[in-house]
């Protein structure tokens, strides 16, 4: 029987839409001195992704990942490999595990957009938070791994590992508002009525106090690698959406999983069993994060942390719409972006729900 996440895992041939020349793009290796691209270049496509192909280059024993801005019209400031290369760079070597990046090629002459390479982590991508086939145990270790991690990226100094201008500083749920208001109206398929409230409604709630540290925006199981054997966590990936921002509006992103089901086009733990599978309940997750950041118990409100989920779920349905809107003109990465763009609508009458209730 295949495995129910057999579509996201592993590899394929390229598909036609994202081919390129692979003379050239060996070349270029060869120009940064990234070994190996002196003898015979193979290349294969990741199944997973929504936004950037990503792509497996092996090269003479040395297997390396390829991450390209996709073809085609593309939203203002999305798709940018360069801020992935620059804060992989930039977090090489801290306590936050990245793979390592070799070269980015800012020339769209060579394969036809810009890209980035780094090394290939083997280990495991868990897609199903419930973790199936894991003890309670190894539940438990795997999820203290996965907050430890992002715990350590909201504590890194980011004007000592040279991230200082990676992102404005201050006032970042009303610039975040406004930027995926933005995203929303310029990828617009059809009136979604609840998205519309929302944007009213957002602005005029943000809550008060602001912090600055490097943010990854797409935290989650699937983003990272973990080892082959072990709960330790070997690289952290996907970083299109990373900027300097609010720690507490990233962790709030992450912990939306516990307020999605688990079914065919959500991985989530509304209403699972956490004492009996091992799993941490969003309060005791959220407090553990709290201490490793060095904050003080109960430093969140309910109302402002019930806020910064809104504020997410909104984000998520805004780039659902863009990966549906990809999806309508034919140069979507996944082949089930035309599914995973639907999910747009209830997401955004989930958010607003929850926001009458504030």
């Amino acid at each position: 029987m295949a495995d129910e996440y057999d579509h996201f895992t592993g590899t394929k041939p390229v598909s036609p839409q994202h081919a390129f020349d692979v003379a050239a793009l060996s070349a270029w290796a060869r120009d940064q001195r990234v070994p190996g691209f002196d003898g015979t270049v193979t290349v294969e496509q990741f199944k997973g992704g929504q936004s950037n192909p990503t792509f497996q280059v092996t090269a003479d024993g040395h297997r390396y990942v390829l991450r390209r801005k996709p073809p085609g019209n593309l939203l203002p400031s999305a798709h940018a490999v360069d801020r992935e290369f620059k804060v992989i760079s930039a977090l090489h070597g801290t306590d936050v595990p990245v793979a390592r990046p070799w070269a980015l090629c800012t020339d769209t002459a060579v394969i036809g957009s810009m890209f980035y390479l780094m090394d290939c982590v083997d280990g495991r991508v868990l897609w199903d938070p419930t973790l199936p086939g894991m003890t309670p145990e190894q539940r438990t270790a795997h999820y203290d791994e996965l907050g430890r991690v992002m715990a350590a990226l909201h504590c890194v100094d980011v004007q000592a590992v040279g991230l200082g201008d990676y992102g404005k500083p201050g006032q970042y749920v009303a610039r975040q508002v406004d930027r995926w208001t933005k995203q929303y109206r310029a990828a617009e398929t059809e009136p979604i009525e609840a998205m519309n409230r929302l944007i009213e409604w957002l602005p005029a709630r943000i809550p008060a106090g602001d912090e600055t540290r490097v943010v990854h925006g797409d935290y989650r199981f699937d983003n990272v690698i973990f080892h082959p054997t072990e709960p330790r966590i070997l690289a952290v990936l996907d970083w299109e959406l990373s900027t300097l921002g609010h720690p507490l509006v990233d962790f709030a992103y992450h912990c939306m999983t516990w307020h999605m089901a688990n079914g065919a086009n959500n991985r989530g733990l509304l209403g699972a069993d956490f004492a009996g599978l091992g799993i941490p309940t969003e309060a005791a997750y959220l407090e553990r994060y709290l201490q490793r950041t060095g904050r003080p118990a109960g430093s969140i409100s309910a109302a402002d942390w019930n806020y910064y989920l809104v504020f997410n779920m909104f984000r998520l349905a805004g780039i659902l719409q863009g990966i549906l809107a990809r999806a309508l003109q034919g140069n979507a990465s996944n082949a089930r972006a035309l599914e995973a763009g639907k999910r747009a609508r209830p997401l955004a009458e989930q958010a607003w729900a929850l926001a009458q209730t504030l």
